[in-house]
């Protein structure tokens, strides 16, 4: 009876790990070892720091602003941007958005922050700058990016605005050591920096649709329309014999263009791209809005544990109110008084 009892012990401890558990071990390890303490961080952080930097990387040829840039340009685009206050604005979008992108995923990396804090400083001061001078570029821009209708100008000057105020928040937030808000407003501002990635899967899928449709338009300027074609006077005189040769009466007039993604027509996709671009950037914002609110608001257990890393440190620093030093909801509106934990 004794030996049968052993053996049956010695082959159940002979029975291998099950291939789930090594598989879950070794993802354990891998986001451990970049710092992340949730297994839902990582995949989040590979899915949304990814599309970052997939779009940035991809982006960064256009930093040759006569080269591809003008060829990658919507249709219409480079006439505006080529010469005068908007090729300052577009050098300074691109010259600075780019670099931030990159820069801004090694904020989010854990093991980072935790064992690399200088580099992390510098680092974030180094994208406020970019965004901040960018967003200057951006509102140069604006009232000729994809047209530049009124939804778009609104959209870009919101966008402007909110990321402004978050950065704004999140250093001030950080330098009275409120760590909890910190997180909260840099995660926000970033949010809402990834609003152009979405905008333009949007807006490539309503092209598609508004196309199949077949019933847009919209109004390109005569000058758009040679300078897109080359100044090919016999094609402007048959295709927009309402556009006249340059130095006419007509020579600065507008013409309807028909909004078709799949014509292959350059002012065709053009308007096709104009037509979508100020609904997709609004539905963009407003996902990316609310996404990261669900995001913040699904992890309180984190934003506590911050909020006592917050208490220990401004208490340390002799800061009154330690644990709200910072801009925190108790001192704007009405909520309970924050009490630190007891298990310090």
């Amino acid at each position: 009876m004794q030996s049968t009892t052993s053996s049956i012990v010695e082959h159940a401890s002979s029975i291998k790990q099950p291939p789930t558990d090594r598989k879950a071990t070794v993802y354990r390890r891998v986001y451990t070892s970049l710092g992340f303490q949730k297994a839902y961080n990582f995949p989040l952080f590979i899915i949304f720091a990814g599309a970052m930097l997939g779009f940035t990387l991809a982006r960064l040829q256009y930093l040759d602003l006569n080269g591809h840039f003008a060829k990658g340009a919507a249709p219409g685009d480079w006439y505006w941007y080529r010469a005068n206050h908007y090729r300052i604005g577009i050098s300074l979008h691109l010259g600075c958005i780019l670099p931030a992108g990159l820069l801004m995923i090694w904020q989010f990396i854990p093991v980072i922050r935790h064992k690399a804090i200088l580099f992390h400083r510098i680092n974030g001061y180094l994208i406020i700058l970019l965004v901040l001078v960018s967003n200057v570029g951006a509102l140069m821009i604006v009232r000729r990016s994809f047209g530049g209708e009124l939804a778009t100008q609104g959209a870009v000057g919101l966008l402007v605005i909110l990321t402004t105020l978050g950065l704004c928040m999140g250093y001030i937030n950080i330098k009275r050591l409120q760590v909890d808000q910190h997180r909260a407003w840099m995660l926000r501002t970033m949010f809402y920096l990834g609003t152009i990635i979405t905008t333009r899967l949007i807006m490539i899928i309503a092209a598609q649709i508004t196309t199949l449709i077949g019933s847009y338009f919209v109004l390109y300027t005569c000058d758009e329309l040679r300078f897109i074609h080359n100044n090919d006077l016999n094609y402007m005189q048959s295709a927009y014999p309402g556009c006249g040769p340059p130095g006419t009466i007509n020579s600065s007039g507008q013409a309807v263009v028909h909004a078709d993604f799949k014509a292959g027509i350059a002012e065709d996709i053009g308007a096709s791209l104009r037509l979508n671009f100020g609904m997709a950037i609004w539905m963009a914002f407003f996902m990316h809005l609310v996404g990261v609110e669900i995001y913040l608001n699904l992890t309180p257990r984190e934003a506590q544990r911050l909020r006592q890393v917050s208490y220990e440190r401004q208490l340390e620093a002799g800061y009154e109110n330690p644990g709200s030093a910072g801009l925190v909801v108790e001192r704007w509106g009405d909520a309970d008084e924050w009490k630190a934990s007891e298990n310090i």
